[in-house]
């Protein structure tokens, strides 16, 4: 009998070990080559960086350079940067969830086999290249596109609005892309609902408003704070998107760092760049787990 329970004991520990492994090898690792890299200095060479570490007469010399750090902080481009990047993806979260709510509630309340198919269609667009549905859009938001020849022919407008090139662009290509990452959560929130809640409010005289603010949604922020970083952290660092639908004046951090890599190739600078993104990131990330897991010990 012990040696059942050891041999369980010892499968329990690997299985806990398989995700921090690959944490480890995939995240912690390349954290810490960006790390390593950020902390050196430019040069022309390949790769375009100064080692770290170095042997002079058999002594090791260990160059550490924080001046990319204080680059970023001096040059107020970097934190506009940063800003607006913080900006666009908190509206495009907010936008992604007051359309995604009201689609999980639906798809949630809706009986089989019409729950399926609505899954099913939600989860669509992932069957599609990302780069087409950009594009797409592209196809849609320009002057002489589909939308503004939609609206002309129904008489709202009389000469094409720009809608590409633009903010709001940016905001709707994060939103169509990212929506089936709100949608799923705040669905498998919307389904383990207990409906007999809803029933109790509404016999004690509630109006279905008031029984959605002060029963649904209490009950569902979980849903509601995993979709919204599953939206905000890859919005945030977003590249693609902004640099399709947004014009010149749309400086997210994702272009500073391509910029940085490839046409100016300052690795050093751009490894800074993305490790304070990384750290703007985890802030918000650990705030929100932290309101998560109280909502969640309140409701249990």
């Amino acid at each position: 009998m012990r040696l059942v329970a050891k041999l369980k004991s010892l499968q329990r520990d690997w299985v806990s070990w398989v995700p921090t492994l690959w944490l480890g090898v995939f995240f912690l690792i390349p954290f810490l080559v960006v790390l390593k890299i950020s902390l050196s200095q430019a040069t022309i060479a390949m790769p375009p960086y100064l080692p770290l570490f170095d042997w002079v007469e058999s002594a090791l010399e260990i160059r550490l350079d924080f001046g990319n750090y204080l680059f970023l902080i001096d040059d107020p481009l970097y934190g506009a940067a940063y800003l607006e990047s913080v900006r666009i993806a908190f509206v495009s979260t907010v936008i992604t969830l007051l359309i995604g709510y009201p689609m999980a509630y639906m798809i949630a309340t809706a009986r089989e086999p019409r729950r399926t198919l609505l899954l099913l269609l939600v989860i669509l667009p992932f069957w599609t290249s990302f780069l087409l549905r950009v594009y797409a859009w592209i196809a849609i938001l320009k002057t002489n596109g589909l939308l503004n020849g939609l609206l002309m022919s129904l008489g709202l407008i009389s000469e094409p609005l720009v809608f590409l090139q633009t903010d709001l662009a940016v905001y709707i290509g994060i939103a169509y892309t990212y929506l089936p990452f709100m949608v799923l959560p705040l669905y498998a929130s919307l389904s383990k609902l207990d409906r007999t809640l809803l029933e109790a409010s509404e016999d004690l005289g509630a109006t279905p408003w008031i029984s959605f603010v002060t029963v649904t949604l209490p009950l569902t922020i979980p849903g509601v704070i995993a979709g919204s970083l599953l939206v905000f952290v890859p919005a945030i660092g977003e590249f693609v998107i902004p640099a399709l639908l947004g014009g010149n004046d749309t400086l997210m951090i994702g272009k500073v760092l391509w910029n940085e890599f490839f046409a100016n190739r300052d690795w050093p600078i751009a490894s800074a760049v993305a490790i304070i993104m990384l750290f703007v990131i985890v802030g918000p990330l650990m705030w929100l787990n932290r309101i998560n897991s109280k909502t969640e010990e309140a409701t249990s």
